[in-house]
């Protein structure tokens, strides 16, 4: 796990989330659960690009293990900008680190893993080597 936050600019990827008034709670700040949706925002850009899936036909990505700290809170209206890279590609695997940030202020942290699955065995199933090029442009430099 990554201990030090990172700035914006250090990651591959990035993208961003429009905070939404319904995303709120009664403390009037963005309710954890949503954290997990604006990380989801930057992982399915990256990985389900409609002109260069990544997946192989009848497969999907899955999480089997994801590690969340909730930092700082988030505020409505506003935006969340969402950085990700990758720290380990396995035979089968992607590990994800990724940072939430609003107003340049880090508001999460992440690290995921995500498995690449057949539909039909329901068993993990290697990334093709094309699918391996791909994602190594997206690896944090640390």
């Amino acid at each position: 796990m990554i201990t030090e936050k990172l700035k914006l600019e250090a990651f591959p990827y990035q993208t961003h989330d429009k905070v939404r008034y319904g995303d709120t709670d009664r403390q009037g700040h963005v309710n954890n659960i949503h954290f997990s949706e604006f990380l989801e925002t930057g992982r399915v850009e990256l990985l389900y690009q409609p002109k260069k899936p990544l997946h192989k036909e009848h497969c999907s990505f899955v999480i089997v293990q994801n590690n969340l700290s909730l930092i700082n809170e988030i505020h409505w209206p506003g935006v969340v900008h969402i950085g990700t890279g990758i720290l380990k590609l396995g035979k089968s695997s992607i590990t994800f680190y990724q940072q939430l940030f609003q107003n340049d202020v880090v508001v999460a942290t992440a690290e995921t893993v995500i498995v690449h699955v057949d539909h039909v065995t329901h068993q993990s199933t290697p990334l093709s080597e094309d699918t391996k090029r791909i994602l190594k442009d997206y690896m944090l430099k640390l």
